[in-house]
């Protein structure tokens, strides 16, 4: 592995603490200089933006160029997205100009699956923790600048794990939910790569569904964070039912708004591009309140 640099320049709709503080990945850390470092498959990349250029530096073996392109969907026009969805209500304009950098990353279809069956009930310090010690048993040590880092387990290095091992690295009832999944993903119960190649979101979603640990909003979570980028969902967690009550419902009570009525609402006002409408909101509700 070699030490690669790239460079964009005048580049939009990129702002790393948007993209990686969205609640969409696990594996980036803030550094002491406002940059970013994570790990990407078999890389550790640090990302930083001075102006309105952003650098980006990496440790792996895939040509940084083209990773950086693909992972970070570079060849989407989010300015045009954000342009269209903007014009839909003053709620959304807002949100998207608080969260005008965000970029939904080409995550690996498998981390990612395991990474929100993680994800369940639980923060996100303590999801980048369980994910982090997952990795330093069962996956590929990188060491760089003085620092270990730890790429995520395959499929086949993850099923090496029983269950008793996964909860003595603090997965909780969750333990038994990544058993069952891996071993079903190594089994081909469930293909991933069919599932790149399934045109119908739902087809998929309900595939995703048969998965242990998977539910609604995990597999909503994992159609949109992941390369099977699906843009027509819309998860939904505490903090975008409140929003969506407080902005359109108006429930006294928002424990009581239905999850139907939510989807229902996102699919005609915001139609295939309510998964971005969801993380402009998702954001901008969290990160103020």
């Amino acid at each position: 592995m070699q030490e690669q640099k790239y460079i964009l320049e005048n580049v939009k709709s990129f702002e790393p603490k948007h993209i990686f503080e969205c609640g969409q990945c696990f594996r980036w850390d803030e550094e002491p200089d406002g940059s970013y470092t994570g790990i990407v498959k078999d890389n550790v990349i640090n990302v930083k933006k001075v102006d309105n250029t952003v650098y980006f530096t990496s440790l792996g073996a895939d040509n940084l160029k083209n990773l950086v392109d693909d992972y970070f969907d570079l060849g989407r026009d989010y300015e045009k997205i954000k342009e269209t969805l903007s014009e839909i209500d003053e709620y959304l304009e807002n949100s998207i100009r608080y969260g005008n950098g965000i970029r939904i990353l080409n995550q690996d279809l498998w981390e990612t699956i395991i990474s929100f069956i993680i994800s369940a009930n639980n923060n996100i310090p303590r999801i980048k923790g369980i994910i982090n010690r997952i990795s330093q048993k069962y996956g590929n040590k990188i060491e760089w600048n003085g620092k270990e880092y730890y790429t995520f387990p395959t499929v086949e290095n993850l099923a090496k794990a029983t269950v008793e091992d996964l909860r003595n690295l603090g997965l909780g009832f969750r333990d038994v939910r990544v058993y069952e999944t891996t071993h079903k993903i190594l089994n081909k119960e469930v293909d991933l790569e069919k599932l790149h190649q399934e045109p119908d979101t739902q087809k998929v979603r309900d595939t995703l569904l048969t998965l242990s640990g998977v539910g609604p909003k995990v597999a909503d979570c994992i159609l949109l964070f992941s390369t099977l980028k699906r843009f027509d969902v819309f998860p939904i967690d505490v903090w975008v039912r409140r929003v969506m009550n407080e902005l359109y419902i108006k429930n006294e009570d928002e424990t009581k708004v239905n999850k139907r009525e939510i989807e229902k609402l996102a699919k005609e006002k915001y139609g295939d591009l309510e998964g971005l409408a969801q993380q402009y909101l998702f954001y901008w509700k969290r990160d103020t309140a």
